[in-house]
């Protein structure tokens, strides 16, 4: 109350020119009295520019909606155009070992709580100012109760399952000479022209899962870090300004996986036909292998490493 009671007596003083006595010593600092432990609790107001809340209103949220709602229609209606990527061969039906067992539990650890997280983020950010109009803010309010606990409790097991796979599965991810080549034909997932039936070269992970994972490791690395602060301001004790770089990076962050997370679950499953059954069972058709992974097919065949499922 008192910083928004600060806020409009600035207001007042710049609509008639004068200076505001209150607002100046805010500025430079003056302390106020607080129940709150911690060293900035007795500040009484950000002495950042206002118009910085402004941000949140009027560029994060609707970019978060954007890159979850948007890039998901494109891609729908990319696919609906294109169609998916068939098997050239169709399935063979040998199963060849792709994933321990290990590594399969590690993606779901990760993605179920990711996924809860995207939406729940959402609400939490972007809803009164997406949703308001439509549901009203009184729903609105009720939703955003709901997702707190959520998003709150599901970023423990994301933050454990993301650092493990950022570590297990960084060295498939190193970028290769034929990475360009597979940028340059799209991935052979073009259904026409040119590109239709192209099949580029790729090891253990692809030029595009590549991007996605170095994509990931940073944002993640930074909504983790981020979400630290705000999670555990105790044992952080942030800044005021701290705290609201905290937000402005977890949102920032949160649209750019956001975008990359949609396209990622198309390719995987939608687009790839057979693609799926990799991260369901930790096995993949031999012939999906040859034709999206022939590299790293052609290195386990060679080197006598090559398992099938029984």
């Amino acid at each position: 109350m008192a910083a928004q009671a600060a806020e409009l007596q600035a207001a007042e003083a710049q609509a008639t020119n004068e200076p505001d006595p209150l607002w100046t010593q805010v500025r430079a600092g003056e302390s106020g009295r607080t129940t709150a432990q911690g060293p900035f609790a007795g500040q009484l107001i950000n002495a950042y520019d206002p118009a910085l809340v402004s941000t949140r209103s009027d560029t994060t949220a609707p970019a978060l909606a954007a890159a979850l709602f948007g890039v998901f229609v494109i891609f729908a209606l990319f696919v609906l155009v294109n169609g998916p990527s068939r098997l050239s061969a169709g399935f063979s039906n040998v199963m060849v070992k792709r994933w321990p067992k290990t590594d399969v539990f590690i993606h779901w650890l990760m993605a179920i709580p990711c996924l809860l997280l995207i939406i729940t983020g959402l609400m939490l950010l972007a809803g009164r100012y997406v949703f308001g109009a439509w549901l009203g803010q009184d729903a609105v309010a009720a939703m955003a109760a709901m997702a707190k606990p959520i998003h709150d409790y599901m970023a423990i097991p994301f933050a454990i399952g993301a650092i493990l796979a950022m570590l297990r599965w960084m060295k498939h991810n190193i970028p290769a000479g034929y990475d360009l080549k597979w940028f340059t034909t799209v991935g052979g997932y073009l259904n026409f022209g040119p590109f239709k039936d192209a099949h580029p070269d790729a090891g253990f992970s692809n030029a595009g899962e590549k991007l996605w994972f170095w994509c990931f490791t940073i944002f993640g690395l930074v909504i983790i870090g981020s979400g630290v602060v705000m999670l555990f301001p105790d044992l952080v004790e942030p800044t005021r300004s701290g705290s609201l770089l905290a937000i402005t990076l977890h949102g920032l962050s949160a649209i750019i996986l956001t975008g990359f997370t949609v396209v990622h679950i198309f390719m995987a499953t939608v687009m790839s036909e057979g693609g799926m059954e990799c991260m369901v069972s930790g096995y993949c058709d031999e012939n999906w292998a040859k034709q999206h992974h022939n590299v790293w097919y052609d290195e386990i065949k060679a080197e006598g490493s090559i398992e099938y499922r029984s």
